[in-house]
């Protein structure tokens, strides 16, 4: 396991309560399999990154570890990078799934450090994590920058607000209210997403909703999955 931190000087770690030790005890073993749902439990597995066997595979947002340590233990990734600005999420892993082999924990800003390692990875992701929570102008032009020729973007965001208002069909985002402060949310219309993924340079979109109905204790709720690629790799004409 390595650890690293390249990024600028740190706004105040809105994620602090996240990251407070757990009090079930370290290291965790590997989940059995990963979601992209708002609840954990409905839909695709990580057989949505594509083929990751001996590839780089890259997390934007980590927070506790546990999605980067399944694809590290459970797939043929080469390397899993697990990147999450928040010192205390980032801490928090590492005692989590620091055991677990392949994966690299950074402390940093997602669109920071992508900047700075152009075409660097395979295939990068975000369940909820860093996409929605920086400016999606930023981070999608990063993203795309460290993607390599023909590389793969997948994320899961919310379809609408938890309480039901629809989403925004401008690129604004909302102030969250948390324990320790207010941070913004970027809550977009199919659309939205559609044209900021093509300004950044992605040459395909899909997408999929996922739908819960919820229960007694937890409201309905629809997850946006998408995927979008970069070019591939030109290739050479080939003469007669």
């Amino acid at each position: 396991m390595n650890s690293s931190s390249p990024t600028p000087a740190a706004p105040a770690d809105l994620w602090q309560h996240y990251g407070a030790p757990s009090p079930e005890g370290t290291p965790r073993s590997v989940d059995a399999r990963m979601y992209w749902d708002w609840y954990q439990r409905t839909g695709p597995g990580a057989e949505i990154l594509g083929d990751v066997a001996g590839r780089t595979v890259t997390e934007l947002g980590a927070g506790a570890g546990r999605q980067a340590a399944h694809v590290a233990g459970s797939t043929a990734a080469a390397r899993v990078l697990a990147i999450d600005s928040s010192p205390t999420q980032h801490t928090k892993a590492r005692a989590l799934y620091g055991h677990v082999a392949g994966i690299e924990f950074i402390q940093a800003d997602a669109a920071y450090y992508l900047h700075r390692h152009p075409r660097s990875t395979n295939v990068i992701y975000s369940i909820f994590g860093a996409v929605d929570f920086t400016d999606p102008r930023t981070t999608l032009p990063a993203a795309a920058s460290a993607l390599r020729p023909g590389g793969r973007l997948v994320f899961s965001t919310l379809a609408h607000y938890r309480n039901g208002s629809l989403p925004e069909t401008d690129c604004r985002p909302a102030d969250i209210p948390t324990r320790t402060g207010t941070m913004q949310r970027w809550v977009l219309d199919t659309t939205v997403w559609e044209k900021l993924l093509g300004e950044a340079g992605f040459e395909t979109c899909q997408m999929e909703t996922l739908h819960d109905p919820g229960d007694d204790s937890s409201p309905p709720m629809t997850t946006l999955v998408i995927w979008a690629s970069v070019a591939p790799e030109p290739t050479e004409p080939t003469g007669d």
